[in-house]
């Protein structure tokens, strides 16, 4: 791969079709004398087969390695690459970092941003040009690019209000329902049900498991998030993760997350790392809280505080029933007096009238009674002398047969008939003995 005195041999190498060549001029132009020599031209190479080959000793003849340097001419590509260079006092490389490792940038550098970029030198054999293959970028004191892409995302949530103190919303004081951000093979979930299940063991755990590093990490917590929120069964929703570095906790920096909470309808905590980590998700969330342990201890009561409590609650909570109850019964007698006087103040007027109105009729009734008596006696009277009982009562009687037909002429009483002869006070049975017709009225000549 190199000459004798450490320079590269650009013609040792093609695939193994190639004879190796000399390293040096010298040999170069023996080799060329000799081919003149024996009537044969040399065989050229193609610009394309120069570069390659220069491509393949470049990667194979240089490890990767980092480069320190200075940020200049960035560019984005619609595709995701970025292109760029790193230049020092005195000399420049071109440097180009592909869409699949650029994806782990927190956010681009400005330029003049020193930074540390760690790839391998290869050549570009369209052009011939070499160039730096990045891998992976950081700015030179280890954390720049991600301090200044948490800057920026703080600012411009700052500036929508989402970090407003005044938003937050109070926690349940003893919510039924946790949900819980975070993944399912942490350590963080061990420690918040622990906690919950020693200071409030009858509150259910609503799990979303969600990943909390890597890519995709800050999509799957704020899909979470979205999901127990839309869900109304939990009161109140805990977010956190364990420590690690700011690149481990980037997830909870993202706006994705920081929009997913300000958006969630019951409040939310944020646990995320140790207490001297702060995230974007800690401003923008209802509390934040140091670790998920000190998170898993603000959303749920302890229990044996709360036994506390209501062991003080109870004097207090019956003196205050009876003078709740006092207050109570003293109202009532009062309006109790005053509906009292209030209903003798309308009855009585009315009972007034009722009774004036009584004696009017009353009155009115005994007129009426004494006229409708003297006309039903005098009724009595004409009724009296047309009845037949009256007409009895004077001496007469009425035959009747056994029908109780009247026996109006002597045909009706044959001889040895019966027949009932009606009197004043009851019946006598006759029988007929014999008949005597009276003799027919004359009417006077004069008539």
């Amino acid at each position: 791969m190199a000459a004798g005195d450490g320079s590269l041999d650009l013609f040792r190498y093609d695939s193994g079709k190639e004879k190796p060549g000399p390293a040096t001029g010298a040999p170069v132009e023996a080799a060329a004398r000799g081919s003149r020599a024996s009537g044969r031209a040399a065989e050229p190479w193609t610009v394309a087969r120069v570069n390659r080959r220069a491509r393949l000793l470049l990667e194979h003849g240089m490890q990767a390695l980092w480069v320190a340097g200075e940020v200049g001419n960035w560019r984005r590509t619609a595709a995701g690459h970025r292109y760029f260079t790193l230049k020092d006092e005195t000399a420049h490389i071109g440097a180009v970092m592909f869409a699949s490792d650029a994806r782990r940038l927190p956010a681009d550098p400005e330029d003049g941003t020193r930074v540390r970029a760690f790839g391998s030198v290869t050549l570009y054999e369209a052009r011939g040009r070499y160039q730096l293959r990045v891998r992976r970028l950081t700015a030179e004191d280890g954390e720049g690019l991600w301090r200044r892409a948490f800057e920026r995302v703080r600012r411009k949530l700052e500036a929508e209000g989402l970090m407003d103190p005044a938003r937050r919303r109070a926690l349940p004081a003893c919510p039924s329902c946790v949900g819980v951000v975070t993944s399912a093979t942490g350590a963080a979930l061990h420690d918040i049900l622990s906690v919950i299940g020693e200071r409030a063991p009858w509150t259910r755990v609503l799990l979303r498991s969600a990943r909390v590093q890597g890519d995709g990490a800050a999509e799957d917590v704020a899909r979470a998030i979205h999901e127990i929120g839309r869900s109304g069964r939990a009161d109140v929703v805990l977010v956190g993760r364990g420590g690690g570095s700011l690149e481990d906790l980037w997830a909870f920096n993202r706006e994705e997350v920081a929009r997913a909470i300000a958006a969630c309808p019951v409040p939310v905590v944020s646990a995320v790392g140790h207490e001297v980590d702060v995230t974007i998700a800690d401003l923008v969330a209802d509390l934040r809280a140091p670790t998920p342990s000190a998170g898993a201890e603000a959303v749920v009561p302890d229990r044996a505080a709360l036994a506390r409590r209501l062991a003080d609650l109870r004097p207090r909570l019956s003196t205050g029933l009876r003078r709740c109850v006092r207050r109570r019964r003293d109202g009532l007698g009062t309006r109790a007096d005053r509906l009292h006087r209030g209903l003798r103040g309308l009855i009585e007027p009315r009972a007034a009238r009722v009774f004036r109105r009584g004696e009017r009729l009353e009155g009115a009734m005994r007129a009426r009674l004494a006229s409708r008596s003297a006309r039903l006696e005098n009724a009595s009277g004409r009724l009296d002398a047309l009845s037949p009982l009256a007409t009895l009562s004077r001496g007469y009687a009425v035959p009747l047969d056994r029908a109780g037909r009247v026996l109006r002429n002597v045909a009706a009483f044959p001889h040895g008939s019966s027949f009932d002869l009606r009197v004043v006070d009851g019946r006598v049975e006759c029988r007929v003995a014999g008949t005597r017709p009276d003799a027919p009225v004359r009417s006077s000549p004069d008539g």
